[in-house]
């Protein structure tokens, strides 16, 4: 997506600049055997792109503030019994954080990335506005909700009316090297989708069992850890209840689930 957005801009008559975001480093991460999103492959795919258009192109190195800002979070936020989001929390600081100050700092006035959704700038409120994607199935649009006035008058997204065949049919066209390639995961670095062994190999803990409780307060049977659950949930809690329950409150610190 990306890559085609820099192709339909580069055609629009836009002087562009490829740039990369270096986020993780899989090895760090114990996912080596996976391609995740702004991985070296990606790395590697998106200098091939930038040749091909003939575009200069530049990595940034994000992986301190990755580490920081997305993955500690997503390891405290489930410890304390949450359900994060860091698609969300990357994007707010890291993409349009830390990305959006650099090309700032290198001189970039615009920046235009893959999102299918849609900037307008309103003429009666003076202020620009984001739009759902004119395709509502591959709508990405709340994943943006966070940008400011500032960021909201940078953004360039050419994908909007496009749908996902006529993205890859635009790359065939154009000859990018990535045509064929795959959608990136949704969680970037725990891409086989087991985020409790992902904390667990992070922090050296395993989660506790413990209790199941009902609204009353006695125990109706264990589970394998908090970790495991969310508020919500009904499948999957690993023991039948007879009856349709779900996770109402989790207590991390007495591994007790409600």
């Amino acid at each position: 997506d990306s890559s085609v957005a820099a192709c339909l801009m580069q055609q629009a008559g836009y002087d562009c600049t490829g740039i990369t975001m270096r986020l993780t480093h899989n090895e760090t991460l114990g996912q080596s055997g996976y391609q995740t999103c702004c991985s070296e492959k990606d790395i590697e795919d998106a200098a091939e792109v930038a040749f091909a258009l003939d575009m200069p192109y530049q990595v940034l190195d994000f992986t301190a503030d990755f580490r920081e800002k997305i993955i500690e979070k997503f390891i405290r936020v489930y410890e304390m019994g949450g359900t994060p989001n860091p698609c969300i929390a990357c994007n707010r600081s890291i993409k349009f954080g830390a990305f959006a100050r650099d090309a700032g700092r290198l001189g970039y006035g615009r920046i235009s990335t893959g999102h299918y959704a849609a900037v307008r700038f309103d003429e009666a409120s003076g202020r620009y506005q984001l739009w759902r994607s004119a395709q509502p199935r591959k709508d990405q649009s709340y994943v943006l909700y966070h940008l400011n006035q500032r960021l909201l008058s940078m953004l360039l997204l050419p994908l909007d009316h496009y749908d996902k065949s006529e993205v890859r049919a635009l790359a065939a066209k154009a000859g990018l090297p990535v045509q064929s390639k795959s959608d990136s995961q949704d969680i970037c670095f725990v891409p086989d989708g087991d985020y409790v062994s992902f904390i667990a190999r992070h922090t050296g803990k395993t989660p506790e069992e413990g209790d199941y409780l009902d609204d009353a307060g006695n125990v109706i049977g264990r589970h394998r850890g908090v970790l495991h659950y969310t508020i919500g949930q009904r499948k999957g809690l690993g023991i039948a209840f007879g009856t349709h329950r779900y996770v109402s409150r989790l207590d991390p610190e007495l591994s007790l689930i409600h």
